[in-house]
């Protein structure tokens, strides 16, 4: 594929640059999806080289937004704020929650133009979900964006959700101050779900080729480690099991089997 506009398929929004790698497509690819170019595919398939099980990973964080999502419809909450949502694939926030809650609102969020484009189109006619583009560094143009205010009440409990977007913030960008605006912004009773990229010994140097890899992208990879998440959560509580990794929160009888990811953490935080 080449940079020609004649050459891009039609689900390219105008100006979208082809062939610089980007975090939310190379996501879309290690999950089976096809809204990606070949410099995501590239960079994915060399990451797959330098560790071979992060297709795993990746389908393991799908699958804890899935379970986290329903127990928070469980809980009560019909209210989600997923930011770093990325292209729209296979169980989708609004698809989980809306199919245990019909009234359940979702507004999505990413920088990414394809991202949000493919979210509007496959939101159209749906009044309870909306998409917004915003980065995540500036939390205030999300949290006081006119659409995501227009859709989701503050004055009742919102889950944000921040599943693996966070690891793609130096501490250059300020994460802590990120997350005390979001806890800040949150009503009693909120809930900020993330899952966050971390060393696991048995693969701690294949990770570290991986973030080599990506230093090289504009999205440069972070790994932190499960003191600096719990400090990210300062003021919340945290959800049993409390900070762990992807696949040991709550898994599902039919997720017994699968491999455990030691990777990547998840954590669920209430607001008190």
């Amino acid at each position: 594929m080449t940079s020609g506009e004649s050459d891009l398929p039609d689900w390219v929004p105008e100006g979208v640059e082809v062939t610089v790698p980007n975090a939310a497509r190379m996501y879309d690819y290690t999950l089976g999806g096809y809204h990606n170019f070949a410099v995501d595919r590239e960079y994915i398939e060399k990451a797959i080289q330098a560790m071979p099980g992060i297709v795993a990973v990746a389908h393991a964080n799908r699958a804890f937004v899935g379970r986290s999502v329903r127990w928070l419809v469980k809980e009560g909450v019909r209210q989600f704020l997923d930011i770093g949502s990325g292209i729209p694939t296979l169980g989708n926030v609004h698809e989980v929650a809306q199919e245990a809650a019909p009234d359940a609102r979702v507004m999505y969020v990413d920088i990414d133009p394809v991202a949000v484009a493919h979210s509007e189109a496959l939101l159209a006619g749906n009044d309870l979900a909306g998409v917004i583009q915003a980065d995540l560094r500036q939390p205030s143009d999300i949290l006081y964006h006119p659409d995501v205010l227009a859709l989701l009440d503050f004055a009742q409990p919102v889950a944000v959700l921040l599943n693996a977007v966070m690891h793609f913030l130096p501490d250059s960008d300020h994460p802590l101050d990120i997350m005390a605006a979001i806890r800040e912004a949150l009503p009693s009773g909120g809930y900020v779900v993330m899952t966050h990229g971390t060393e696991a010994r048995d693969t701690a140097r294949e990770q570290e080729r991986v973030a080599e890899l990506y230093q090289s992208t504009p999205t440069s990879f972070h790994l932190r480690d499960e003191d600096y998440v719990r400090r990210m959560f300062d003021g919340f509580e945290l959800v049993e099991p409390g900070i762990t990794t992807v696949t040991a929160w709550r898994p599902d009888p039919d997720e017994q089997d699968d491999p455990p990811q030691d990777s990547i953490l998840a954590v669920v935080g209430r607001k008190p």
